[in-house]
């Protein structure tokens, strides 16, 4: 009889399997990556998200007045058109000319290009309308009772705001009304904050006019947006803007022109690798583009940023970002960095006619917070702020940073002018090979050690 055991191991055997299995685990992922097949002909399989073949053709759908696929005027026939081509993987939503009128946001997804038709296809902001919650709402709460609802419509994006009862801070939401009786209106979401009628809330027709959220891979190309920014309240750019994207990754953005929204032109908040190319950003009244809290490796290419507070305005922890080529011209402050923003390059950029600084490093918090690591080269930073205003304002404890081969002119005559100021605490700064002509001051050194 045979009694050998044919698949049974020696206790050797067994060490030594065990110890290539750990030995393999221990080399990690990026060794099992190395050692996998490569994949020469990739097919589209159920649940496979990794390898897609790159397809010659996807869904077009196109949207316009007349003679569309979806025909109509507003967000609702945009959104309709965004979410069809949603539910077969992705696709193209192709907004032909005319003009659009906005009562609520467009929403994008993974996967939707919107395409517009150059400044032929305008989305138009509806004026804004505001008023005061007339009875308490609390946090678990899915309506809210308006004082007054002239101008609220079923289908409306709406801000709300109130002063938090336990902290005294500012609490924002954004919600869509989508149902109503009366003076209620029941919201697309539960409140999640508390909206007492003792901390005076708000309601407003208030909302971004392209936004999304927690998604990825989508693209906006080559339509205007006009905020109607005479009617319409402001709002701060953290919560809104012209397009408004949160806790995003991989989002195009080109031949946009965004003008006269009554905040931000283009803000995005923890959002990473976001390219904005080719875009004339004017007349905006806040920022103008605002790469937002921890942004990584944002491209800002050949923009025209114009009239707006600030036209490049890197927040907070903003890194490994590039602004390269644009324009930024009649604005309060042509750029600004600051807190964590650190590693960045700015590059070959026109900062021009700025009516405080053309460029500002901001004081923060003092020491930890400021700024580091950014290179500031070969930009050309002409006639900034008035008979005593500073091309290049380092402030604060700001250190670390280089200004190299810049061209920093003033044409308007000497006056009070200051080429570069570092302030008293100001740290070490790399001025290297930057030319500095017309200014009373060329460079104005504060700094005590």
């Amino acid at each position: 009889m045979n009694t050998k055991q044919p698949f049974a191991l020696s206790r050797r055997q067994l060490l030594v399997s065990a110890g290539g299995v750990a030995a393999t685990m221990l080399a990690g992922p990026a060794s099992w990556a190395a050692a996998m097949p490569e994949v020469k002909a990739p097919r589209s399989t159920a649940g496979d998200s990794i390898h897609e073949p790159n397809w010659d053709e996807r869904l077009t759908l196109t949207v316009g007045p007349n003679k569309a696929d979806i025909v109509g005027s507003g967000d609702k026939a945009i959104q309709a058109a965004v979410d069809y081509v949603v539910r077969l993987g992705g696709g193209t939503v192709h907004v032909l000319p005319g003009t659009y009128r906005l009562r609520n946001s467009i929403f994008l997804r993974k996967g939707v290009r919107l395409l517009g038709s150059g400044t032929d296809s305008v989305l138009f902001k509806e004026p804004s309308h505001e008023t005061v919650l007339a009875a308490d709402s609390d946090w678990f709460d899915q309506e809210v009772t308006l004082d007054s609802a002239d101008g609220f419509q079923v289908g409306d994006g709406v801000i709300l705001e109130t002063k938090n009862p336990h902290t005294n801070g500012t609490d924002v939401l954004r919600r869509t009304l989508v149902a109503r009786s009366g003076n209620r209106f029941k919201l697309d979401k539960a409140l999640r904050k508390n909206f007492w009628t003792m901390m005076a809330p708000t309601i407003s027709s208030r909302f971004p006019m392209i936004t999304a959220e927690e998604t990825s891979g989508f693209s906006v190309e080559n339509i205007a947006l006009d905020g109607n920014r005479n009617n319409n309240a402001n709002i701060n750019g953290n919560h809104a803007g012209g397009l408004w994207f949160q806790d995003c990754s991989d989002i195009s953005l080109s031949g946009l022109d965004v003008r006269n929204y009554n905040g931000d032109g283009i803000s995005f908040q923890i959002c990473h690798d976001v390219t904005v190319e080719g875009c004339e950003v004017h007349n905006n009244a806040d920022l103008g583009l605002h790469p937002g809290s921890g942004a990584q490796r944002p491209r800002l290419r050949n923009n025209r940023v114009s009239g707006s507070n600030i036209g490049i305005f890197f927040c907070w922890g903003v890194k490994y970002g590039l602004a390269e080529g644009n324009q930024v011209s009649e604005c309060n402050y042509g750029v600004s960095i600051g807190h964590h923003d650190d590693e960045n390059l700015v590059i070959n950029n026109d900062i021009q006619n700025s009516h405080i600084s053309g460029l500002v490093f901001r004081p923060e918090r003092g020491e930890g917070f400021t700024a580091k690591g950014n290179r500031i080269e070969n930009n050309r930073i002409i006639d900034s702020g008035g008979d005593t205003g500073i091309a290049v304002d380092s402030q604060g404890v700001t250190a670390n940073n280089s200004l190299v081969r810049n061209t920093i002119k003033e044409t308007r005559g000497p006056a009070e002018r200051t080429g570069i100021k570092l302030g008293e605490e100001v740290g070490a700064m790399d001025l290297v090979e930057n030319t500095i002509e017309g200014f009373a001051t060329a460079i104005n050194d504060l700094r005590t050690a």
